[in-house]
């Protein structure tokens, strides 16, 4: 397609406004071999302002967590299904519903930690209703975090594959996937533990998220070495970024394409497994002219690295 064919079609809406500036950095083909995914709340709290980016690029779907500065679990659903309108008229789709779902302390066997379990089965029921508003039937979750001061005990392991199979059960139940993310101060932060995990929770109701860059920040090899502990089918959705370390030794994150992570290799290795889910970008770093700008940079690059697969 030439240069002025670009700028025609651009001008009568037939593709994207800034179309023609991805076209240096990825080709349409290249981008409909991926879900390529991003967090709106790294662009802006406000859906219209991150759906102008995310069209900007030629992305079509996006990973819902906060929306006008409140969980989407937070909000009324009727606000959910007005932020789903606005990603409707841009042509983008939700992906995946971010959650805080198990993402607190486990919850002790007593009557004070009964009322907070039950708080967090609301959630869960408050996310699968937001869930299908938004037509889509993968939530990322968590598999608790420590309290300050706490480390790992693995004395909590029974209980917390327990409440992780109670939570896959109700997931089912509801028509939806919980995609547990792999996080920092949390029981399964390494390939190694994520993969224990889903060894104890057989349930095709219960995935992960598998965030490379988490494990990484751990003091993992994440790619290739922890990744290859995992089983690729339960891989249910990807968070991606960079990182680099400091003289100090320790992580920083930075935008993709300035770090030491292998976003490539671990794109193609999941593709080349038959992974079918959403590759979210979860920018992070700090720019200093805002999220946008940040994610606009990593956007950039991360679109590049999708033309090479």
């Amino acid at each position: 397609m030439t240069s002025n064919r670009r700028r025609f079609l651009a001008a009568a809406g037939s593709i994207p406004v800034g179309w023609s500036a991805l076209c240096a950095a990825a080709s349409g083909a290249a981008l409909e071999k991926v879900r390529l995914s991003v967090l709106t709340d790294e662009i802006d709290e406000d859906v219209e302002t991150a759906a102008r980016l995310l069209q900007e690029f030629g992305v079509r779907w996006a990973e819902i967590r906060s929306i006008w500065g409140k969980y989407n679990t937070v909000q009324p659903a009727a606000r959910v299904r007005d932020a789903g309108a606005i990603l409707n008229a841009h042509q983008v789709k939700t992906a995946v519903l971010g959650t805080a779902f198990f993402r607190g302390a486990l919850p002790p066997q007593t009557p004070q930690g009964q009322a907070e379990l039950d708080q967090e089965w609301a959630l869960l029921d408050a996310a699968i209703e937001r869930a299908h508003i938004l037509g889509v039937d993968c939530l990322r979750s968590f598999a608790f975090t420590f309290k300050p001061g706490e480390t790992f005990d693995a004395k909590d392991l029974p209980r917390t594959y327990e409440l992780l199979r109670e939570a896959a059960r109700r997931a089912r139940k509801g028509g939806v996937r919980l995609a547990v993310e792999n996080l920092e101060g949390s029981y399964f932060v390494r390939g190694a533990t994520s993969a224990q995990l889903l060894k104890n929770v057989q349930d095709d109701a219960l995935g992960l998220t598998w965030d490379p860059n988490n494990a990484a920040q751990d003091g993992e090899l994440s790619f290739p070495d922890g990744y290859r502990l995992l089983d690729p089918a339960r891989i249910f959705h990807v968070h991606l970024r960079d990182f680099r370390h400091t003289a100090a030794g320790k992580v920083e994150w930075c935008a993709v394409g300035q770090g030491e992570f292998d976003n490539l290799g671990q794109m193609r290795a999941l593709l080349t497994s038959g992974y079918k889910g959403a590759f979210s970008l979860e920018t992070h770093y700090h720019h200093p002219d805002g999220k946008a700008a940040a994610t606009r940079v990593s956007l950039s690059a991360l679109t590049k690295l999708v033309d090479r697969l």
